[in-house]
């Protein structure tokens, strides 16, 4: 989330009267991120975000938007994109349902001259030093997530997935050094040796949001094991789907135990966190053989997809105002520590994998 492009108070305000949202009070730019310009806008009828995507095309992102549109149907604390009034009053007529490929077609806009979507921001704050119990609370979401996921009818390849690193890697290595280059190299040889075994072939697919990271979730405010109310962590929203797509879930629970079970300063797997993300997780969906086995691997895979997309991002930046690429020495440091100890990994995990 960064500003690419600027978008006047004028054009905002007409994009959201004709979405019926009333007229618009305020309009910022969010920080952070690096894919595709955000804003808040504020109307007389509640919070929303308003994205204009900078690199998705139009052909593309209906499959991002549906999705999120589906689940929100399914009960997840997803943000519905916001359908324009031609189609929500034929549907309270009767004469369109909300799931036609027209309504469909009516969550993208344009603004500035780019394709745009708004949604509904969510309640609560993201937790940036989550504990055992916030990993809970995602693992169990991420689980049903898939399982919610098991009828979207449109698939889309990962976009940042396996051809993308093969494609990518050449770009970045001459910016790095002969060490570096040494392990990015070895480590897309060994997922193209993983991606062509049957084991791989067997692992379960479906959507997968691929990037839900700790700034990606909201928890509700006053609700942590260390506030004075002594509540739990409750879980009230998962956002940013602009990386989903149609890939094997268990890649997309390796990217949620790369950034949620980890030492962030070192990259280092905390068997607490991650106990209790997949233990929750398998609450609700119980991993196969398959994907017990090619944890480990997954976790390599995860860490390397986001090292390359951060070298690239850092040697190879776009210009936007707001944009503070991330650092690609943490996810070099993921890596290595995947690498380096895959044994005493699986070791670690397999109380939480247990039958």
């Amino acid at each position: 989330m960064a500003v690419f492009t600027e978008v006047g108070f004028g054009e905002a305000d007409a994009l959201v009267q004709r979405l019926g949202l009333g007229p618009l009070r305020e309009l910022r730019g969010i920080e952070g991120g690096i894919e595709n310009t955000n804003y808040f806008a504020t109307t007389e009828s509640g919070e929303f975000v308003l994205t204009l995507f900078e690199r998705l095309s139009a052909e593309q992102l209906p499959y991002y938007l549906c999705l999120m549109k589906h689940l929100a149907g399914a009960g997840l604390p997803v943000p519905a994109p916001v359908a324009g009034p031609p189609v929500v009053e034929k549907a309270k007529k009767g004469q369109l349902p909300l799931q036609s490929a027209e309504a469909d077609c009516d969550l993208l806009h344009t603004v500035a001259g780019k394709p745009a979507a708004v949604v509904l921001k969510l309640s609560g704050r993201s937790e940036l030093a989550p504990g055992a119990a916030h990993c809970a609370e995602l693992g169990a979401m991420l689980a049903r997530m898939h399982l919610a996921g098991r009828d979207f009818p449109r698939t889309q390849p990962n976009l940042r997935g396996l051809p993308w690193w093969n494609d990518t890697v050449p770009v970045v290595l001459p910016y790095i050094e002969e060490a570096q280059a040494d392990l990015l190299r070895a480590e897309l040889a060994y997922q193209n040796h993983v991606a062509e075994s049957s084991a791989y072939a067997a692992l379960p697919r479906g959507p997968v949001h691929a990037d839900m990271f700790r700034d990606n979730v909201m928890f509700a405010t006053g609700h942590g094991t260390d506030d004075a109310d002594g509540h739990a962590p409750r879980l009230t929203g998962v956002f940013d789907f602009y990386f989903a797509g149609t890939d094997t879930w268990l890649f997309d629970l390796a990217v949620c135990l790369n950034d949620w079970a980890i030492d962030l300063p070192s990259g280092r797997h905390d068997a607490e966190r991650a106990d209790a993300l997949l233990s929750a997780y398998e609450t609700v969906r119980p991993l196969n053989a398959a994907e017990r086995a090619l944890l480990p691997a997954m976790l390599r895979a995860a860490a390397l997809r986001f090292w390359i997309s951060r070298l690239w991002d850092f040697h190879l930046p776009r210009e936007a105002s707001m944009l503070k690429p991330h650092d690609p020495a943490h996810f070099e440091r993921v890596l290595r520590d995947r690498a380096s100890h895959p044994h005493a990994m699986a070791q670690a995990l397999e109380p939480a994998m247990a039958a």
